[in-house]
Protein backbone atom coordinates (compact mmCIF):
# COMPACT_ATOMS: atom_id res chain seq x y z
CA UNK A 1 0.00 0.00 0.00
CA UNK A 2 1.40 3.37 -1.27
CA UNK A 3 0.36 6.57 1.10
CA UNK A 4 1.97 10.12 -0.19
CA UNK A 5 1.92 12.79 2.45
CA UNK A 6 2.07 16.51 1.34
CA UNK A 7 2.95 18.75 3.63
CA UNK A 8 2.45 21.51 0.96
CA UNK A 9 -0.99 20.11 0.58
CA UNK A 10 -4.07 22.33 2.18
CA UNK A 11 -5.47 19.13 4.07
CA UNK A 12 -4.48 17.85 7.78
CA UNK A 13 -2.42 14.94 7.15
CA UNK A 14 -4.74 12.20 8.54
CA UNK A 15 -7.08 13.14 5.91
CA UNK A 16 -4.25 12.58 2.98
CA UNK A 17 -3.95 9.54 4.76
CA UNK A 18 -7.68 8.54 4.74
CA UNK A 19 -8.66 9.98 1.43
CA UNK A 20 -6.06 7.83 -0.06
CA UNK A 21 -7.05 4.90 1.30
CA UNK A 22 -10.97 5.52 0.88
CA UNK A 23 -9.58 6.11 -2.74
CA UNK A 24 -8.12 2.34 -2.64
CA UNK A 25 -11.06 0.69 -1.26
CA UNK A 26 -13.32 2.31 -3.78
CA UNK A 27 -10.87 1.43 -6.72
CA UNK A 28 -10.91 -2.02 -5.21
CA UNK A 29 -7.15 -1.59 -4.63
CA UNK A 30 -7.81 -3.24 -1.12
CA UNK A 31 -10.09 -6.43 -0.70
CA UNK A 32 -12.66 -6.97 1.34
CA UNK A 33 -10.74 -8.21 4.90
CA UNK A 34 -7.24 -7.23 3.31
CA UNK A 35 -5.23 -6.19 6.33
CA UNK A 36 -4.11 -2.42 6.78
CA UNK A 37 -0.79 -1.82 8.42
CA UNK A 38 -0.54 -1.21 11.60
CA UNK A 39 -0.95 2.62 13.36
CA UNK A 40 2.71 2.38 14.41
CA UNK A 41 3.94 0.55 11.07
CA UNK A 42 2.58 3.48 8.75
CA UNK A 43 3.21 6.10 11.15
CA UNK A 44 7.08 4.96 10.97
CA UNK A 45 7.05 4.32 7.23
CA UNK A 46 5.39 7.84 6.84
CA UNK A 47 7.84 9.37 8.95
CA UNK A 48 4.56 11.03 11.15
CA UNK A 49 2.95 10.92 14.32
CA UNK A 50 0.96 8.20 15.59
CA UNK A 51 -1.79 9.96 16.90
CA UNK A 52 -2.06 11.12 13.05
CA UNK A 53 -2.38 7.50 11.80
CA UNK A 54 -4.79 6.39 14.98
CA UNK A 55 -6.71 9.37 14.02
CA UNK A 56 -6.70 8.68 10.16
CA UNK A 57 -7.48 5.13 10.80
CA UNK A 58 -10.67 6.50 13.49
CA UNK A 59 -12.02 8.69 10.75
CA UNK A 60 -12.33 5.42 8.40
CA UNK A 61 -13.46 3.30 11.07
CA UNK A 62 -16.14 5.38 11.20
CA UNK A 63 -17.24 6.00 8.14
CA UNK A 64 -17.41 2.53 7.60
CA UNK A 65 -14.25 1.63 5.61
CA UNK A 66 -12.42 0.13 8.20
CA UNK A 67 -12.90 -2.15 10.54
CA UNK A 68 -10.86 -2.62 13.59
CA UNK A 69 -10.39 -6.01 15.49
CA UNK A 70 -8.77 -5.60 19.35
CA UNK A 71 -5.17 -7.19 19.36
CA UNK A 72 -5.36 -8.58 15.37
CA UNK A 73 -5.29 -5.42 13.18
CA UNK A 74 -7.56 -3.05 11.26
CA UNK A 75 -9.37 -4.59 7.71
CA UNK A 76 -10.98 -3.44 5.01
CA UNK A 77 -14.82 -3.16 5.86
CA UNK A 78 -17.42 -5.06 3.98
CA UNK A 79 -18.59 -2.24 1.48
CA UNK A 80 -21.49 -1.60 -0.80
CA UNK A 81 -19.46 -0.06 -3.61
CA UNK A 82 -22.59 1.20 -5.11
CA UNK A 83 -23.14 3.01 -1.97
CA UNK A 84 -19.99 4.55 -1.76
CA UNK A 85 -19.71 5.45 -5.28
CA UNK A 86 -22.64 7.83 -4.67
CA UNK A 87 -21.08 9.01 -1.45
CA UNK A 88 -17.59 10.57 -4.01
CA UNK A 89 -19.75 11.60 -6.35
CA UNK A 90 -21.79 13.63 -3.95
CA UNK A 91 -18.44 15.24 -2.90
CA UNK A 92 -17.66 16.21 -6.18
CA UNK A 93 -21.06 17.64 -7.23
CA UNK A 94 -20.63 19.95 -3.84
CA UNK A 95 -16.92 20.87 -5.21
CA UNK A 96 -18.15 21.51 -8.70
CA UNK A 97 -21.16 23.75 -7.49
CA UNK A 98 -18.04 25.50 -5.40
CA UNK A 99 -15.96 25.95 -8.89
CA UNK A 100 -19.41 27.24 -10.62
CA UNK A 101 -20.20 29.40 -7.76
CA UNK A 102 -16.68 30.96 -8.08
CA UNK A 103 -16.41 30.79 -11.85
CA UNK A 104 -19.58 32.92 -11.83
CA UNK A 105 -18.08 35.28 -9.49
CA UNK A 106 -14.72 36.21 -11.71
CA UNK A 107 -17.21 36.24 -14.81
CA UNK A 108 -16.14 32.99 -16.37
CA UNK A 109 -18.20 31.29 -19.03
CA UNK A 110 -18.99 27.82 -19.20
CA UNK A 111 -16.45 26.64 -22.39
CA UNK A 112 -13.60 28.55 -20.00
CA UNK A 113 -14.74 26.21 -17.45
CA UNK A 114 -14.98 23.47 -19.87
CA UNK A 115 -11.18 23.92 -21.33
CA UNK A 116 -9.76 24.43 -17.89
CA UNK A 117 -11.20 21.08 -16.55
CA UNK A 118 -10.53 19.75 -19.86
CA UNK A 119 -6.81 20.74 -19.47
CA UNK A 120 -6.50 19.58 -15.64
CA UNK A 121 -8.06 16.31 -16.79
CA UNK A 122 -5.25 15.07 -19.07
CA UNK A 123 -2.55 16.67 -16.61
CA UNK A 124 -3.49 14.42 -13.49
Amino acid sequence: MRIIVSNSSNDPIYEQISSQIKSMIIKGELEVGEGLPSIRGLAKGLQISVITTKRAYEELEKEGFIETIQGKGSFVAMQNKELMKEKKLKIIEEKLVEVVNESKLLGLNYREIEEMLRILFEEV
